[in-house]
């Protein structure tokens, strides 16, 4: 039987769900057959994750009916939507570390002897079928999760939901973490899945994934089902209109600024055996753009420059004067800031406020008599909050509660509070709604007017010809090539991202 003629495994029926006097859904219409991927897109604030959380067990509706297998029912916690067969993978993966992978796949539920102790041969035997299902000869059943790459962990956790008879698998932004080559892999293991009869819930803001894998897509705005559709009917820019309520004609505004002074001079930078004679120039009110493949040394050239990890040879000149960058605090005093790759892990303390996140790179400004003048401190938040256009209740929100785009803006306005004269952004826009790329590359472009000098790596492509005055190419730990905008084309970019030797364009 094939998915278009099944009915439902799961359906939200005129769902609604308010906190308070926030409504959150609103008679939200949404089904899963079996053998499908139903990818479910939206603006974060969307209201997708509540939808996920009554599907999952979570939370229950104020109102509509939850339908399982052609019967209403309320599940009165995520063990009951176990038991029915349905199962989450979060996009921050709950695993125990110091656990090993047999241990994490079948805990609450692990095999036991006739004399009911734990049957380890049995959960190690089980463990196994269950990776070998997901394409995972390698990884060792006996490995503790804490020596996983975040592939793997997120393979452990799809094998823990196998374990448990999954019908239904929703998988919440589950390639955001993941290099190029770990997506494909990922989409394989899902394809396989959706031929083993698997229903699957896709949440992503990637259209290219949800083009290559959906079957069917629906579109959530302020908490209302806009559109279900087969993605055969639908384009990119019919989704993002849907999304936003609006045309966006370009999601990369790029602006034609004027380029004024040489601010960043970059001559032989080189880390031994990470990256090799580095050589750019960077000006005031230039964004140049950094592509190259995951593992090409985009990341750790920009650590270097930082002083993360201090450079072993070359030469840093801004403004003309040769500086010494051996820690993240001489950066910081030769006005360089740093937006680094992973915000949760490197650019923000998620369990602390705005405020104290904002003032964090400039603690030692806000000191007044030996303590943190917190008046200076809040009206640094306050300001950070209305001038990045955060959406907050305040400055004492804990930052884990906003928006991955509201996050982003967080680190954004700590960084920016140190007033720098250079800012690097590593993956600027990852993990974050189209609504709000856009709003980072209009703050891009106000900050490249006001005379910032922008050096901005992404692994997204179209980001890189669409933002970039110039564009560089990391290859293998080198400077492949650089582009001007009129000669950066797909192809061009491209071939030197995949090339082993100087592409198309000026020497870098």
């Amino acid at each position: 039987m094939s998915s278009e003629a099944s009915p439902p495994i799961i359906e939200l029926r005129k769902v609604s769900k308010a906190f308070g006097p926030v409504v959150v859904l609103k008679e939200v219409d949404f089904d899963l057959r079996a053998g499908e991927v139903h990818a479910l897109m939206g603006e974060n604030g969307a209201g997708k994750s509540t939808m996920i959380r009554i599907m999952s067990g979570a939370h229950r509706a104020d109102a509509g009916a939850l339908v399982a297998d052609g019967r209403t029912t309320r599940f009165a916690s995520p063990r009951e939507a176990q038991a029915a067969g349905i199962a989450v993978v979060h996009q921050e993966l709950l695993l125990f570390p110091s656990l090993t992978v047999a241990e994490n796949i079948f805990l609450g539920h692990a095999p036991k002897t006739r004399f009911g102790t734990l049957d380890w041969p049995a959960m190690r035997e089980r463990a196994r079928a269950l990776l070998d299902r997901l394409d995972c000869p390698d990884l060792d059943v006996d490995q503790k999760v804490v020596k996983l790459s975040v592939a793997d962990r997120q393979r452990v956790e799809i094998a823990r939901a196998l374990s448990r008879d999954a019908r239904v698998l929703i998988m919440d932004e589950p390639t955001a973490a993941l290099a190029e080559s770990d997506v494909k892999r990922l989409l394989d293991v899902i394809r396989s899945l959706r031929q083993a009869g698997v229903g699957i819930v896709y949440v992503s803001h990637r259209m290219n994934e949800i083009f290559e894998i959906a079957d069917r897509v629906t579109v959530l705005r302020d908490g209302a089902t806009i559109a279900t559709k087969p993605i055969s009917d639908v384009t990119e820019a019919q989704l993002v209109s849907m999304m936003v309520g609006r045309d966006i004609a370009q999601l990369f505004p790029w602006e034609d600024i004027p380029i004024g002074r040489k601010v960043l001079e970059v001559r032989g930078l080189t880390l031994d055996g990470v990256v090799s004679d580095i050589s750019f120039d960077l000006h005031a009110g230039e964004i140049l753009g950094v592509a190259g493949l995951v593992g090409s040394g985009r990341t750790e050239m920009a650590e270097t420059i930082f002083g993360v990890r201090p450079a072993t040879s070359g030469e840093i000149r801004i403004d003309g004067t040769k500086v010494t960058v051996d820690g993240v605090r001489t950066a910081i005093d030769n006005g360089i800031a740093y937006v680094p790759e992973d915000r949760a892990l490197h650019g923000l303390v998620r369990a602390q406020s705005i405020r104290d996140n904002v003032s964090m790179a400039i603690l030692d400004r806000l000191v007044k008599g030996g303590t943190v003048d917190r008046a200076k401190e809040n009206a640094l938040a306050v300001d950070a909050i209305a001038r990045f256009q955060i959406r907050a209740r305040g400055p004492g929100q804990t930052v884990s509660q906003l928006s991955g785009g509201n996050q982003q803006k967080v680190v954004l306005a700590k960084w920016l509070a140190t007033n720098p004269r250079i800012l690097i952004l590593d993956e600027p826009t990852r993990g974050i709604d189209i609504g709000a790329k856009t709003e980072i590359h209009k703050l891009m472009n106000q900050l490249a007017r006001q005379g910032l000098a922008i050096l901005m790596i992404s692994s997204e492509l179209p980001e890189v010809l669409g933002m970039s005055d110039r564009i560089v190419v990391m290859n293998a730990g080198r400077l492949s090539a650089t582009f001007s905008r009129e000669e950066a084309t797909p192809d061009a970019v491209g071939a030197a991202m995949m090339a082993g030797r100087t592409a198309t364009g000026a020497a870098a």
